[in-house]
Order: structure tokens, then sequence, then C-alpha cells
């Protein structure tokens, strides 16, 4: 038995798992369609809000993954789906393409402009954010608007260093108004369970490269993690960390091997 037949779905973190910015991890993608050949139930997870699941399954496929949109769970589309489950409304966004569309897709009015009132404040990771998107966001949720994070990350790795991330751009928010946002993304548990409820599995696995995010999120649910050291996370800082990963390998492909021992 491998160590994926333990489980009923997979829960696959993207960068540093999958790829590394426009580099792919070495052996990924015949892991990966292995597991679909063994009928595995798959789900990429991604805090990314800014894209579409149409844009990050492009992404897979053009790191030669075999990827459907119907397959990735993002912060924006869980954002939107719990939203909605509350009984929607209007939101002005901070956020770009991927968690305006998920809103609007999910049944919820996006506010342009500078509106006077709005239900909602959702915050993503947007490379266009200016002084007077952030003045009204701050406007709004001081005249009773709910603030809504899609994730917390407070940086973005890219190629040339760490640029912004969505955390970063919040911050702006509740320091100003001293309000405390909801966040959806991982580590918190609603991207998670999203995931899992898309798959139909039960008693998932998540593959993920970060202990703050991937790590903690699963532990949190009680869920087994397997953390990969391909990506952001080495040894040294795993040695320290305080939180602890189900299993430790070098990459995704120990999910075609036997189980590693538990830490």
């Amino acid at each position: 038995m491998t160590l994926a037949d333990r489980y009923d779905a997979l829960l696959l973190d993207l960068d540093g798992v999958l790829y590394r910015g426009d580099q792919t991890v070495a052996g990924a993608p015949g892991t990966l369609a292995a597991l679909r050949e063994a009928g595995h139930r798959i789900a990429f997870v991604t805090n990314n809000s800014a894209r579409t699941p149409e844009e990050v399954a492009a992404k897979l496929r053009s790191h030669g993954f075999g990827a459907d949109a119907e397959e990735v769970v993002t912060s924006a589309l869980a954002t939107a789906d719990l939203l909605a489950a509350r009984g929607g409304g209007a939101a002005f966004v901070v956020g770009e393409r991927g968690i305006r569309d998920a809103l609007s897709k999910a049944g919820l009015r996006v506010l342009d402009g500078e509106p006077a009132q709005a239900e909602f404040v959702v915050v993503g990771w947007d490379r266009k954010v200016d002084y007077e998107k952030l003045r009204t966001a701050c406007l709004l949720v001081q005249r009773g608007a709910l603030l809504v994070a899609t994730n917390a990350d407070a940086s973005f790795p890219a190629p040339d260093g760490f640029w912004p991330g969505a955390g970063a751009i919040l911050s702006v928010i509740t320091m100003t108004t001293g309000v405390r946002a909801e966040v959806i993304g991982k580590p918190n548990p609603h991207l998670y369970r999203s995931a899992l409820q898309r798959t139909g599995g039960r008693h998932p696995l998540v593959v993920g490269d970060r202990l703050e995010t991937d790590i903690v999120g699963a532990a949190a649910l009680g869920w087994d993690s397997l953390l990969v050291l391909s990506g952001v996370t080495d040894e040294t800082t795993l040695d320290a960390a305080s939180v602890r990963p189900t299993y430790v390998a070098s990459d995704v492909s120990a999910l075609l091997g036997d189980p590693p021992p538990r830490m």
C-alpha cells in the first residue's frame, strides 16, 4: 500500500509542491499522472485569489500536469461560497479578477468606485491597489461592512524577491480601522473544507511545503499532512518548528511509495 492509498482525497498545494515559479518540480508531472491512473481524487488548493480556476488549471497544464478548472479550489472560491451561504449582498473588493469573478458567479454584487455602503469589504491580492481603493475600503468598514480576507499571506514569492501579499494589503485596513478581518484561506479551515467537499472525500491527506499555512491548517482540522522539502521549508526550519507534519519527504513522489515514518 502506498502513502496515497491510505487516503480517499489528496489536497495539493501548488507553488513549492508541483512547481517553483516557472520551474516544474522534477518528477511531479509523472507522479500526478500515476495518481490519476490509480483513481485517486485530487484537488489543487491555493491561497492565491488573483487567478481564476481556469487560469490556475492553464498554468498547471503549462507545467505538464493534467488539470481541469473543476479540480482547482482557490481562496477566492472558498470566500465566495461562504459569503453566498450567509445570504450574499454587495461587496467592495480590493482584489483582482479571481476574487471578483468568484463573488459575481456566487451571486454577490461587486461594487466599484466609492460606494456609500456595502455588506462586505473583501480583500485579496491586488497588484493595482491604490490609496483611493484603500481609503474607500476603510470608510466602508467604519460604516459597518464586514471585513473579509481571502488570505493573510504577508508576502508573495516572485522571481526577483518577495512582493507585498494580500496580508500586507489587509494590514493597511486593519491598522486604520482597528477591525479584525475574517480570513478564509489557509491555515483557516474554510478553504480546506471547501476543497474536501469538492473531491467528495472524507479522509484527506494535505500536501504542502509551508509549515505556517499548509501544515498548521491540516493540524487544526485533525487531518494528516505531508510536508515536502521541494519548496520554502528546509530541514533546519523543520527542526526548529513547533508544529509537526504527519510525514516528511523530499518531494511529492513520496505519495507513490511506502508511507514514510510518522513524525
